[in-house]
């Protein structure tokens, strides 16, 4: 009897639909950014400030940054099932990079309303 291989790569559709998701939120998000930082007076550090107070923007920019970190997590997670092999190694790796996403969505967060 052949048993099984269980490689826990069971995500497919779901992640791919993520990634494209993920994408297209940033790029609009990129193109918003442009526009309003162009529409900009100035690049005085008032004016900046004042663009990141609009609650709109806050919360365009924390939608970018968590979109860019499930992304980001989705891309390492898949290298990281393809190409180390050793289950320890790979959970480690997995668990730093976690907390790593984890602590810079804080990070952005406390930068985004601290404004």
């Amino acid at each position: 009897m052949v048993k099984p291989v269980i490689v826990g790569a069971h995500y497919g559709f779901r992640d791919w639909l993520a990634q494209r998701v993920t994408a297209v939120v940033m790029a609009l998000y990129t193109v918003i950014f442009a526009i309003s930082a162009l529409m900009l007076p100035d690049a005085s550090y008032e004016n900046w400030r004042g663009l990141f107070s609009a609650g709109f923007m806050k919360f365009a920019t924390f939608l970018f940054f968590m979109s860019l970190f499930y992304h980001a997590w989705i891309g390492v997670r898949d290298i990281f099932m393809d190409y180390i092999k050793p289950t320890g190694v790979r959970l480690v790796l997995h668990s730093v990079v976690v907390l790593l996403l984890v602590g810079y969505a804080g990070w952005v967060g406390q930068i985004l309303w601290r404004l």
